[in-house]
């Protein structure tokens, strides 16, 4: 099943005193077209839950003061919403006490993002809560560049692209946001399957091969070097 409406897509809580940590989530279920929000703390974990009514909370156990244990206590008093607890302890004690209070699943830190979209995906199947996520059929447009999702084909300037499959998923990525500048590893999170790992000279590899490929046509201004970040989206215009 498909859907384009924004209150169709299912809605994620995120609880964890990590900024960095609640980015690369947001990030991930972003990309899986999930409706995101993020809390920085339990009490702000609460509040979001009663007003938001999310479909899954991923649950940070190690917040300070007001932890992930006690938010999922607490909700478990009027709520049976999936929750996937996340922890920097690989204790066995742990996993069974967030378990037995009533957790649905149980994340270590460091964890692949990936790992835990399939997760989360896994969790909302199981629970029934929304349909299996598949993408969109759609088209997409920048420049002179022409993208078709459907079909997975390319064409800049009326002509035939030449991407492999993870170029074009790489691209997709760029025209999604295209006015965001994306780290290698959130081009790796985007474009590459659930537990793949890859070294950041492999991103750049692709991102050669990208360029390469749009120079063929007469194009240097597919993608943009933003130092100490890593790449975005260029103007896509033949050169005149």
């Amino acid at each position: 099943m498909r859907w384009s409406a924004q209150d169709l897509k299912p809605k994620i809580l995120i609880a964890d005193d990590d900024a960095h940590i609640r980015e690369v989530i947001r990030f991930a279920l972003d990309k899986a077209e999930m409706d995101v929000t993020s809390a920085s703390n339990g009490a702000e974990a609460m509040a979001l839950f009663r007003k938001l009514k999310p479909d899954l909370i991923v649950l940070d156990v190690g917040m300070p003061e007001f932890d992930g244990l006690d938010v999922c206590r607490e909700i478990r008093k009027s709520s049976d919403v999936p929750i996937l607890f996340l922890s920097a302890r690989d204790e066995e004690i742990d996993r069974v006490l967030g378990l037995e209070i009533g957790g649905d699943d149980y994340v270590t830190k460091p964890f692949s993002p990936r790992e835990l979209v399939a997760r989360v995906k896994a969790i909302l199947r199981r629970k029934g809560t929304v349909p299996d996520i598949e993408a969109k059929s759609v088209q997409l447009r920048h420049g002179a560049l022409d993208m078709d999702l459907a079909a997975h084909k390319a064409r800049f300037d009326g002509k035939a692209l030449n991407l492999t499959a993870l170029e074009f998923a790489i691209m997709k990525t760029f025209l999604a946001q295209r006015h965001r500048a994306f780290s290698r590893e959130q081009i790796m999170l985007a474009a590459y399957p659930v537990n793949i790992h890859v070294a950041d000279r492999t991103i750049d590899s692709h991102i050669r091969n990208i360029r390469a490929a749009f120079a063929a046509h007469g194009c240097v201004s597919a993608l943009e070097t933003v130092h100490g970040i890593g790449f975005r989206l260029g103007a896509c215009e033949p050169t005149k």
